[in-house]
């Protein structure tokens, strides 16, 4: 099950994540918290859904499917992160959550309210088995710039403590040749590498590297072999990226 906002462009978020659990053989279940229209690069408005109305979506699927794995995607507030961190608890859902916590588009735009990632911090980060931030997420849940390899290991280590549960780093926006993600788990650090692939301006990327963790798990997956399968997928559908001409220029979308 995906719990997150509607793309209206179908690159990120329950569309990203529906496409990558069927391409890997699971089936997909949504809950959506927000609709948001935009295209890459651009989020035009976010639309947050009725806080019961996200409650009765979780609560209907949790009893009429044998859910397997949750993740989330976009919260957008302090409300809908704490109904769904409830909803899972008074659900007793005790399956992997992989928490994806989406703060910044691509572009930068700011996509959460006032209150919403300490929300993230005392509701929901309890409730993870993974939460996959990014080197920019990763700061504002620090407090500190996250720049180079070294800084990664620090960052890495510093969340885990933080939220006592495993973090998966990454990498994506360094500079170099390789997409260097780190997995912080049990006692070890894990790599995962793989080259950049140049010249593709998209977005979706973590919303469909986490949905692909959650994939994984769901099928009786290790922690890093989800990952490290996941990290192939997101890999491929970047390679093989759409492409289409538009009045402005040309526009990417992931090839899930």
């Amino acid at each position: 099950m995906t719990i997150a906002g509607s793309d209206s462009s179908a690159g990120a978020g329950i569309q990203a994540d529906l496409k990558t659990f069927n391409a890997l053989d699971v089936y997909g279940l949504n809950a959506v918290t927000c609709v948001v229209a935009e295209t890459p690069g651009k989020v035009s408005r976010i639309q947050p859904i009725d806080l019961e109305v996200v409650r009765a979506q979780i609560e209907v699927l949790a009893k009429n499917f044998p859910i397997a794995a949750v993740k989330t995607g976009l919260l957008c507030s302090a409300g809908i992160i704490s109904t769904v961190a409830r909803t899972i608890l008074d659900l007793g859902l005790r399956v992997p959550i992989v928490v994806d916590p989406v703060i910044t588009a691509a572009n930068g735009d700011a996509l959460l309210e006032r209150g919403a990632i300490e929300a993230y911090e005392k509701q929901l980060f309890p409730l993870a088995s993974l939460i996959t931030p990014n080197l920019d997420e990763a700061a504002q849940l620090l407090g500190s710039r996250v720049s180079d390899r070294k800084s990664m290991e620090h960052a890495g280590k510093e969340l885990k403590k933080k939220f006592k549960t495993s973090i998966l780093l990454k990498g994506g926006h360094l500079t170099g040749e390789n997409a260097l993600d780190l997995l912080f788990a049990d006692e070890r650090i894990v790599e995962f590498s793989a080259p950049f692939v140049r010249d593709v301006a998209t977005h979706g990327t973590g919303c469909t590297y986490s949905a692909a963790i959650t994939a994984e798990l769901a099928k009786g997956a290790s922690l890093p072999d989800a990952v490290a399968q996941a990290k192939k997928f997101v890999t491929k559908c970047i390679s093989n990226r759409l492409r289409w001409k538009t009045p402005s220029g040309s526009v990417d979308a992931l090839r899930h």
